[in-house]
């Protein structure tokens, strides 16, 4: 158990080093390339907060455990708006951007897509296709907005124009590699303490696991919202969940099918959709998640997970 403990301990603080990294290294980069942090965070942030998602479902499927790839994806996505929205929104204020609208909408489309692909059944070969065709297209849109949305070095506030692109480099790889590291010794960790505690490992799978490959997002976010980089943090959560959908689960489908369980079908891509639309009136209107939704939402997962051990899950 001791050991166990001091996994989790060490996980989270490197968790919460290589977060402050891909945060720093992320600003600066798009101070280097002349583009909006937020868009930095909707694609090379994501991308490597997605990482455990991916390492974590393609193992799911090759183990023949499909439903446990469809769960950490739905599972990760709850958590990204309902944990890891609201507990930097406790810390300080994260403010909302008028070009986060645009990815939000795209976030809200890929949960759609997902869900009426879901209803198949199966998430085989051909659904993954139609994911991976919606990512590449999301891909290409933020390509050209990038180029579109080219900003004076002026306006970035908060880069730091002493840090060079070398260094940039370095911080970017430390924070890319030292997320799902940190990650796995902390889900390794909370796994064998819940076991020794005789919880289920559907449970752990669930809850655990889900909360565990979205940590390196809480990480980042929480390093984002300290140091107010709210267009990394909200792009970072943005763009997580449509890697999640689109880019994980079409790797996931190509390397085989996933059956989805009735009860997700029932409970989890509801809530996941509901979650998100939680953001909706914040993302519309520009006004900062402050304080008392922060609460909320934490209130909200929760619940959820109160309705999952209630269920026996």
């Amino acid at each position: 158990m001791l050991i166990d403990l001091l996994l989790v301990a060490g996980g989270l603080v490197l968790l919460l080093v290589a977060g402050d990294f891909l945060v720093r290294g992320a600003v600066n980069l798009s101070l280097r390339l002349g583009i909006p942090a937020f868009l930095v965070g909707m694609t090379v942030v994501a991308f490597g907060t997605s990482a455990p998602e991916l390492l974590v479902s393609v193992q799911a499927v090759l183990a023949d455990a499909g439903g446990l790839a469809l769960g950490n994806v739905v599972g990760s996505n709850i958590a990204n708006i309902l944990l890891v929205m609201g507990a930097p929104a406790l810390l300080a204020p994260v403010v909302i951007g008028r070009e986060s609208r645009r990815d939000f909408g795209i976030m809200i489309g890929a949960t759609l897509l997902f869900i009426a692909l879901a209803f198949s059944g199966v998430i085989g070969m051909w659904q993954a296709l139609v994911l991976l065709a919606a990512f590449a297209v999301f891909m290409g849109d933020s390509i050209l907005r990038g180029r579109k949305a080219r900003v004076e070095v002026e306006e970035l506030e908060g880069a730091d124009p002493d840090l060079q692109g070398p260094k940039i480099a370095v911080y970017l790889a430390l924070g890319l590699i030292g997320l799902p590291i940190g990650a796995q010794l902390l889900v390794t960790g909370a796994v064998d303490i819940a076991a020794a505690l005789g919880v289920s490992d559907v449970v752990i799978g669930l809850t655990i696991v889900a909360i565990g490959t979205s940590l390196p997002e809480l990480a980042t976010t929480l390093m984002a919202a300290l140091r107010r980089e709210g267009g990394v943090a909200l792009g970072n959560i943005l763009g997580s969940n449509i890697f999640n959908l689109l880019l994980i689960l079409g790797v996931a489908g190509l390397v085989g099918p996933m059956t989805v369980p009735a009860e997700m079908l029932r409970l989890d891509l509801w809530v996941m959709l509901g979650a998100a639309l939680l953001l909706a009136p914040f993302i519309w209107t520009g006004r900062p998640i402050g304080r008392m939704f922060g609460a909320v939402l934490l209130l909200a997962y929760g619940g959820y997970l109160w309705l999952l051990f209630h269920n026996g899950v």
